[in-house]
């Protein structure tokens, strides 16, 4: 095996390794995140917590960013407001889900969105183990004794709107990877905006103007939606849709583990058999994803 061989290979897997790991912090973030925006829901609901989490990230992105500084073309602009608008609808649609759902099962629920996705996009028999290992965690996922017909429908029906926002934002998101990271990100955080800040102030009213909840709406926002909102774009823009799709299955058990240390949620031994499903889907996708050459090409910084 010659040097030039070796070089190649290592750079490959350095190519892989910086998008997986910005997708896992990102997931992370946003568990924890969401597990503490949760208990904002008493003061300005689901709807003024969704303000928050996306009108303070925004600020904070265009801040670091400066979008401005960047050439945009108008069908670059149609693609992140695109990105933008999908955005705001799959986090007002998932918290409105939370409040009649346990985290780790809308999450699961959303994730419907995903996976659906990865399946439409696979071609291989590998893709598809990585992709039964998701689904059986996902099933052991839910909590025991807890049965769908106990679930409120209408929280479901919220659940299942995300997922289809989630699967449309891995589409879009995609899509306005081309233009720069930093400015598709808080462009498209800044087009949510306009979308969420209404319909919060709206339901919230002055209390979003409260100093307290200011101080736990900036936590939301950098955790929530300004940190894992950037990472995420590191990964759109250099695995393919159906690796993003899959890797993201990881999130349901973050979710959970959030749950249990956050919101003192407890976890069945199922469930817990359930995480190791998911984590086994993700490091086998990740893994898998090394030997593939349709990651497309990063847009210049």
């Amino acid at each position: 095996m010659t040097a030039a061989t070796l070089n190649t290979g290592r750079n490959a897997s350095s190519s892989t390794l910086l998008p997986v790991l910005s997708l896992i912090g990102a997931m992370a973030s946003l568990c924890v995140g969401t597990s503490f925006a949760k208990s904002l829901f008493p003061m300005v609901g689901a709807q003024g917590t969704t303000a928050y989490r996306i009108a303070i990230g925004a600020l904070i992105l265009v801040a670091i960013w400066r979008p401005w500084r960047f050439p945009l073309t108008r069908q670059a602009a149609a693609k992140i407001a695109l990105y933008g608008v999908t955005l705001a609808c799959m986090n007002l649609l998932f918290y409105m889900a939370l409040r009649t759902l346990p985290l780790g099962v809308a999450i699961a629920i959303e994730f419907i969105g995903p996976l659906t996705l990865a399946v439409a996009l696979s071609r291989r028999a590998i893709d598809f183990v990585w992709i039964g290992c998701a689904i059986a965690g996902l099933v052991l996922l839910i909590p025991t004794g807890q049965s769908v017909h106990d679930l409120d429908p209408v929280g479901i029906a919220f659940a299942l709107g995300a997922a289809v926002c989630w699967a449309l934002y891995i589409i879009f998101g995609k899509m306005a990877g081309n233009v720069h990271g930093g400015q598709a990100t808080s462009l498209g955080l800044t087009a949510a905006t306009l979308v969420a800040l209404p319909i919060g102030a709206a339901h919230a009213g002055t209390a979003l103007l409260d100093p307290t909840l200011i101080l736990a709406g900036i936590a939301v926002g950098v955790l929530s939606s300004a940190l894992p909102y950037s990472l995420e774009m590191v990964a759109l823009r250099r695995l393919p849709q159906k690796t993003f799709g899959v890797l993201l299955s990881m999130e349901p058990a973050m979710g959970a583990l959030a749950g249990v240390i956050v919101l003192n949620e407890q976890l069945s031994q199922t469930q817990w058999l359930a995480i190791c499903g998911i984590i086994v889907a993700s490091a086998g996708c990740a893994a898998t994803a090394r030997r593939q050459n349709t990651a497309p090409t990063p847009a210049p910084d």
